[in-house]
């Protein structure tokens, strides 16, 4: 391949991250069997340095089989982020349901993102093992990583709008601009003052400082 085929290349993560909020239209055994080759593979020793023979033995299929479902390893990286990133979203739907108020959903939302994403063996251990991979492709793709999260939180805060527990003179818009921002602040940058290990911590801040965003002034 002529090129660097990582996450940070072409927005790869940010495709992955944008298809994830579709439907998930399944895989078939082999398919599935490659997938979680990859993700091992990747989680072990990083993207950048696996290849797809790499991927293929430890998937337990030839070289060509892979090749035959992922023409190239941009597309392998952007399959198995995507996977992940759409494992993330429905353990997240799911958890949110337990929050009576929207004071409670977006503490929980908030605390709930960070843990997973700085927990997630890919995703976080991308952070850690290749943060020159991951970091660059959230914030110099030209905002279109944040802007597909961003997405995602507004239409959340639009279903709130359309129940009733957030006014209608709230731009949804900006705050979901402003707590994806803060966010990912947080997962790019280590803070010495909030103490992101720290639960209980992250969730008063999160009382404190974003649900005051959704009441109208």
């Amino acid at each position: 391949m002529g090129r660097d085929t990582t996450p940070g290349s072409d927005s790869v993560l940010e495709r992955a991250f944008a298809e994830a909020l579709t439907e998930d239209p399944g895989t078939d055994e082999t398919t599935t069997r490659i997938l979680d080759g990859a993700y091992d593979q990747f989680c072990r020793i990083g993207i950048r340095r696996s290849t797809m023979e790499d991927v293929a033995r430890r998937a337990g299929v030839s070289r060509i089989t892979v090749y035959r479902r992922f023409p190239t390893k941009d597309a392998l990286v952007e399959h198995v982020v995507r996977r992940e990133f759409r494992r993330y979203f429905n353990e997240f739907l799911l958890e949110i349901r337990q929050a009576r108020t929207v004071a409670d959903r977006v503490v929980l939302g908030f605390a709930t993102s960070l843990r997973a994403i700085r927990g997630n063996p890919l995703i976080g251990g991308l952070m850690d093992l290749e943060p020159d991979v991951l970091v660059p492709s959230m914030i110099s793709d030209g905002g279109q990583t944040l802007a597909a999260v961003q997405r995602f939180v507004a239409s959340r805060l639009r279903l709130e709008q359309r129940a009733g527990t957030v006014s209608a003179a709230v731009d949804v818009e900006v705050v979901a601009e402003l707590m994806v921002r803060l966010s990912s602040s947080f997962l790019v940058t280590p803070s010495q003052v909030i103490d992101l290990d720290d639960d209980a911590q992250v969730r008063e801040l999160a009382r404190r400082y974003l649900v005051p965003m959704l009441s109208a002034t």
